[in-house]
């Protein structure tokens, strides 16, 4: 990763973090799943060593590096600068985002707070949060509703007859970390005006702590066959759940605007760790392809590996191009006004590791697919990233939609130059 165009101060933290992060996280990787227990106990522990590598992380100067500039409570980094460091907590992408305080959803969350939240609200959850002291979950999919579109969205936020409080009222699912047991607040996303004319003001959102009268954690939900304890992604049920008119977020009726200011920068924070997990996957590769041999060579002798070697180098750094595009648009324009690059890197990037993770595990042979490695659970998360944040279809969708808008500049350069060609 080439970092001659960055700050010195982002190269050093850079070179900090990536000593934390190759010497300290990786290693305690095995500890962390040994720590974990087994059974009911993987959602009420959490693993001592994480703890401590925490600590560790605050004293070396890398926590909570995510929060863009603009917000006080933040590193002071833009999202350019940020990227190549998300990129290397990706390397390790169960322990490091956590350990850093950087870790999905967490970071999304604490930006909702830390833009929209009353001081109020900002010292109830957003401070515990930027100290790590709590967990949080964004409860906006539903079993019942394709909730790609989240118009569909049903769960019902309803006004008391006096104003003074909001009843919640659904089903959610793949909601992730709230499992953990350190979780102890939602933001919900529900209907809150199901008549109004525009059909992008009916949605609101609101936080509702866990403790709440009527949620219910109903169950953890598989990923090809990974519970991901003690974080998981659960179906909850909110029955008749009751909050204060203050819980509202932003203000009734604008939910939208609140995801839309949640999910651009949270949206690439998952593809630059993608990157990252990309990465170490290739590194595993290149260790196994020249130290097996088949067929009387070595495995790094073979033609097919040679390719995979070379398109997986070439993948890599034309994403990771297209990571830096997008977050130095959200810097320079915003996230409103980078709708297309956020989304061609929502695409791009997760087939991409997907990819280069497959090479991987091709390589490996049977040890690719087993525990030992991180290969296999690197392939569960990047192919259900295609459909977290929104499935392939949607983004890509949105993007034939933006280039259509420059037809009419097209059509419009397209007369001029007729006109000039006449005049010849």
């Amino acid at each position: 990763m080439d970092l001659s165009l960055q700050s010195e101060r982002v190269r050093r933290l850079a070179k900090v973090l990536t000593d934390f992060v190759e010497n300290e996280c990786i290693p305690a990787e095995a500890l962390y799943e040994r720590q974990m227990g087994e059974g009911a106990d993987r959602w009420k522990v959490i693993p001592p060593v994480m703890e401590k590598l925490k600590q560790r992380a605050r004293e070396l100067g890398l926590w909570n590096l995510f929060l863009p500039k603009e917000y006080p409570e933040g590193a002071g980094l833009t999202n350019l600068e940020y990227a190549p460091l998300c990129e290397i907590m990706g390397r390790s992408v169960t322990i490091a985002p956590e350990a850093c305080n950087c870790a999905a959803p967490d970071t999304g969350n604490m930006e909702v707070f830390a833009k929209y939240g009353t001081p109020e609200q900002k010292k109830r959850w957003l401070q515990p949060l930027l100290e790590g002291k709590i967990r949080s979950a964004f409860a906006m999919t539903e079993p019942a509703v394709a909730s790609s579109d989240a118009t569909n969205i049903e769960t019902a936020i309803r006004p008391s007859p006096d104003g003074q409080s909001y009843t919640v009222t659904g089903r959610k699912w793949w909601i992730s970390g709230a499992g953990d047991p350190r979780c102890e607040v939602f933001l919900v996303m529900g209907m809150s005006a199901p008549k109004h004319n525009n059909i992008h003001k009916r949605q609101s959102i609101v936080i509702v702590p866990r403790n709440a009268p009527g949620v219910k954690v109903v169950r953890p939900l598989m990923v090809f066959g990974y519970d991901d304890a003690p974080i998981g992604h659960c179906e909850l049920v909110f029955d008749n759940v009751v909050v204060p008119k203050e819980n509202l977020i932003l203000g009734e009726g604008r939910g939208f605007e609140v995801i839309q200011g949640r999910l651009g920068p949270g949206r690439i924070h998952h593809c630059m760790r993608a990157i990252g997990m990309a990465e170490r996957a290739l590194d595993t590769m290149l260790l196994r392809v020249t130290e097996r041999r088949a067929f009387g060579k070595l495995l790094s002798e073979q033609g097919t590996i040679l390719a995979d070697i070379a398109k997986s180098r070439m993948e890599l750094d034309q994403a990771r191009q297209l990571v830096l595009k997008a977050a130095d648009m959200i810097d320079r324009v915003g996230a409103k006004h980078a709708l297309k690059e956020i989304a061609m890197v929502k695409v791009v990037v997760p087939s991409m590791a997907l990819r280069v993770v497959d090479r991987a595990i091709q390589a490996h042979g049977g040890a690719g697919v087993h525990e030992d490695l991180p290969l296999a659970r690197m392939w569960a998360g990047l192919r259900t990233l295609r459909l977290a944040d929104g499935p392939d279809e949607v983004h890509t969708m949105q993007i034939g939609k933006l280039e259509l808008r420059r037809v009419k500049e097209l059509r419009a350069h397209r007369e001029k130059q007729r006109s000039l060609a006449a005049k010849l």
